[in-house]
């Protein structure tokens, strides 16, 4: 933990230097404090970023591939869990799902979210002069003081949980494919049950603003214009006021059910063409642009990544793990990427882009994880974080502005849904090496499953030479022992570390059919228009 507040200190130093310099590229010099924009994809895969698999050649995201060209692209990135509700809590507080108590995900009915005793991003900026605020997914808890304008934001569009725990009356592609909300009486809430194969139809998906539903059932195919809508008028709001600005954009892309710019009576041929989620993966990245080009300047970051790989029983609905394939799992039965630890359910795209500040057309294989993003924007903001709880994210301003290599030296991975007890730490990353205690899988396109496997001694994998964890090293060499040796030793100290925080909070995962947002029971699906 000292090596995280140590790199977060010298962070503080070299941004008061990055405020009053003029850039190596010649840009004016930084006299306020930089605006910050983070965009979460939902689901998405490592390989989705054309960049990232440039043989393909598949032009599905020339936006984002121009702002890696133009800035910097981070190989070795990962989300802080393989689920929703855990890898955003991780993100906007700094810290393992064991420390901030999310170590799985928040329900419909749910009638808490993110402990009250976290402390998050957006309430230290916004303490700061920071005008805070969030347009799309939150999935942190939905009911009274959890909702996202309690939790440090001025301003808040969006849904509050993924867009497929609700129904909608023209739905999206999903798989199986969705019916239209039950519109037959008034609305009956059955938070334990969902029918036609995994779809809600009791439910309305609602679209919130501050903390009032405002449309329920939402039209999917009319949010992403929403979103972007939203988005621009906050920046350009900002600017206007000459006040520093964060922007936490949670996007629903690339989350099932998919609603791209394709007619909604296309379906029927349409479903195995694989052009659905292509067309979904432009418009979320014609979003991107959207957003890039109405805050280009040099005072203000962007820094896309995703919450966690692609949903593989979704077949194809469900995006590319790239190279990182899982063999061994997939071998032996069941998916390998969302809602597991293999490197496919939580190595995600990441792109950091600051004209003029961060070097153009730069590379990065520093290990980095999504809890980096807290430290590091309060750094460059010049904001210490409360000295009363501990910290697993590390301050990477000198993996973006310096092009330094160096990340964590060991990054733990948890469950967060497939196999084992939520939270524990299955896999352990240090330098190219990957220990699995714990092996497991989550459902694959098709249906199979895998069973969950302890293994004492771990198995290891070298990421360098088998990025597609195929085949472990050898047990009893000496490679692997001292690798053993080596993970099993920070892993007890992590362990310790965290049974010792004073810090450590617990989440609620209570339900109950009053939490469940309604904007009119007496309506079927609760139903309710008030946007114009």
């Amino acid at each position: 933990m000292a090596e995280g507040f140590t790199l977060l200190l010298s962070g503080m130093l070299l941004c008061g230097l990055l405020l009053h310099m003029v850039s190596q590229h010649g840009v004016d010099k930084l006299s306020k404090k930089p605006n910050f924009i983070i965009i979460l994809a939902d689901d998405i895969g490592w390989g989705d970023l054309d960049a990232n698999q440039p043989e393909e050649r598949a032009n599905n995201t020339p936006h984002l591939n121009l702002m890696a060209q133009q800035g910097l692209r981070l190989t070795d990135f990962h989300s802080p869990a393989s689920t929703c509700s855990p890898s955003r809590a991780a993100i906007l507080t700094g810290r393992y799902g064991l420390r901030n108590g999310v170590t799985h995900n928040f329900a419909v009915g749910s009638v808490a979210g993110l402990p009250l005793s976290e402390v998050t991003l957006p309430q230290l900026l916004q303490k700061a002069g920071y005008y805070t605020a969030m347009v799309g997914k939150w999935h942190l808890g939905h009911n009274g003081q959890y909702g996202p304008t309690k939790r440090g934001f001025d301003y808040y569009l969006g849904i509050p949980y993924s867009n497929d725990m609700g129904c909608t009356d023209t739905p999206g592609y999903n798989l199986p494919q969705c019916f239209p909300c039950d519109s037959s009486g008034p609305q009956v809430i059955r938070l334990k049950r969902r029918v036609h194969g995994g779809c809600y139809s009791k439910v309305g998906l609602p679209l919130i603003e501050n903390s009032s539903i405002v449309e329920q059932p939402l039209d999917l195919w009319t949010l992403t214009e929403q979103y972007k809508s939203a988005a621009l008028r906050i920046i350009h709001n900002a600017k206007e006021r000459e006040q520093p600005y964060l922007l936490y954009i949670a996007l629903a892309h690339m989350h099932v059910p998919l609603a791209p710019p394709l007619p909604p009576d296309a379906l029927s041929h349409r479903l195995h063409d694989g052009r659905v989620y292509a067309a979904s993966l432009r418009e979320m990245d014609s979003l991107v642009g959207a957003v890039k080009s109405a805050s280009d300047d040099a005072n203000t970051l962007i820094w896309f990544t995703g919450d966690n790989g692609p949903w593989e029983q979704k077949c194809q609905y469900a995006g590319s793990v790239g190279p990182f394939k899982g063999t061994w799992q997939s071998s032996r039965g069941g998916g390998s990427a969302k809602r597991t630890t293999w490197e496919g359910g939580h190595r995600v795209p990441t792109v950091a882009y600051w004209p003029g500040v961060i070097h153009a057309n730069t590379t990065s294989a520093a290990l980095l994880s999504g809890m980096d993003i807290f430290p590091t924007l309060l750094s460059l903001a010049g904001v210490t974080p409360p000295s009363d709880r501990r910290y697993d994210g590390i301050d990477a301003t000198n993996v973006l502005l310096r092009g330094e290599q160096t990340g964590h030296k060991f990054l733990f991975h948890p469950n967060s849904g497939a196999a084992g007890k939520f939270g524990d730490l299955q896999a352990v990353r240090t330098g190219k090496y990957k220990a699995f205690y714990i092996t497991g899988a989550a459902e694959a396109c098709g249906g199979s499953t895998g069973t969950q496997q302890l293994h004492d001694p771990p198995l290891i994998f070298d990421l360098e030479r088998d990025e597609a964890e195929e085949t472990p090293i050898e047990a009893g060499t000496p490679e692997y022992q001292t690798a053993a040796d080596k993970i099993a030793r920070r892993r007890e100290e992590l362990l310790w570390d965290i049974a010792t925080d004073t810090s450590v909070s617990a989440s609620d995962y209570t339900t109950d059919e009053s939490a469940a947002p309604c904007c009119d029971p007496t309506q079927a699906v609760c139903r309710c228009r008030t946007l114009g």
